[in-house]
């Protein structure tokens, strides 16, 4: 993509990152990715990309690939009506894809006039029905949507004297935490798993995903009113986030946590609804 200019169309804004946002009008913007991207399907690859394009869209939180229609098997695709949820903007055309007699609906679009003509996009982040199964970056899978590359996971050691309560009860202590400051989100204090009473803690089987750590597991903190699922760890975390790896971390949002003996304000996010709900959140913490 060579084009510098603000492209207008149905009042839609569509333009290079690096220009000027209006985050109130509908807008589409991009930039180029260097990373080779695929998206796979059973044995099937239905994007095999070293030309992608990030691209950020009003109403989609967070960033997704389109690709030239030459890196992607349009073979499989049969066009079908766009969708009434989730419709992109500016999408010309809508395709269920079908492989191996597996059908899967209004899975991609295409577009056919302005900047990205000759662009096709799969739907993937907070999609309901299945999917791509599995995508990846370079050799490593990535899970819940694109990794973006102005969003910024800073896992630092810190000397901090850290506590955590529920109620009246200490669940840990440490001087030796991992501060993550991650865009969007809470400061999370990682702590040493020696320096947790587990005897308080009681693990479930979920699991969450997330592009920038991995796959993480929880517990649910024992006779706490809002205590489903609201400790968690990455025992596995992918490379860049190994500082966390076998710490634990508690929801700020529901949970006393004192920093150099300071009470932590409980911060005001999407996650209190879902605890309350439970309903965790599957995109990661």
């Amino acid at each position: 993509m060579s084009e510098q200019q603000v492209f207008l169309q149905d009042e839609v804004r569509v333009y290079p990152r690096a220009k000027e946002r209006d985050a109130d009008s509908p807008e589409i913007s991009y930039e180029p990715t260097a990373r080779w991207v695929r998206a796979r399907v059973g044995d099937t690859y239905l994007v095999d990309s070293k030309n992608a394009l990030l691209q950020w869209e009003t109403g989609i939180p967070t960033s997704n690939y389109v690709f030239p229609e030459a890196d992607v098997r349009t073979e499989f695709f049969r066009e079908t009506a766009a969708p009434t949820e989730r419709p992109r903007l500016l999408a010309s055309s809508w395709f269920d894809v079908e492989v191996d007699g597996r059908v899967i609906e209004r899975l991609a679009w295409r577009y056919d006039t302005g900047p990205l003509s000759g662009y096709v996009g799969l739907d993937w982040f907070g999609r309901r029905q299945p999917g791509v199964e599995h995508w990846y970056e370079e050799e490593e899978e990535v899970w819940v949507h694109p990794r973006d590359p102005h969003h910024r996971v800073d896992a630092l050691p810190s000397s901090r004297h850290v506590e955590v309560h529920v109620d009246v009860r200490k669940l840990a202590e440490t001087t030796r935490p991992v501060l993550l400051y991650e865009t969007g989100l809470p400061v999370r204090y990682y702590i040493p798993a020696e320096d947790v009473d587990l005897t308080q803690l009681e693990q479930t089987d979920l699991l969450t995903r997330c592009p920038y750590k991995g796959i993480a597991s929880y517990w649910s903190v024992k006779d706490a009113e809002l205590g489903k699922n609201i400790v968690w760890s990455y025992e596995d975390p992918i490379p860049a986030s190994l500082a966390i790896k076998g710490r634990i971390a508690f929801y700020n949002e529901v949970v006393d946590i004192h920093v150099d003996g300071e009470l932590v304000e409980r911060p005001n996010t999407h996650f209190i609804a879902r605890i309350v709900n439970d309903a965790p959140d599957t995109t990661g913490v």
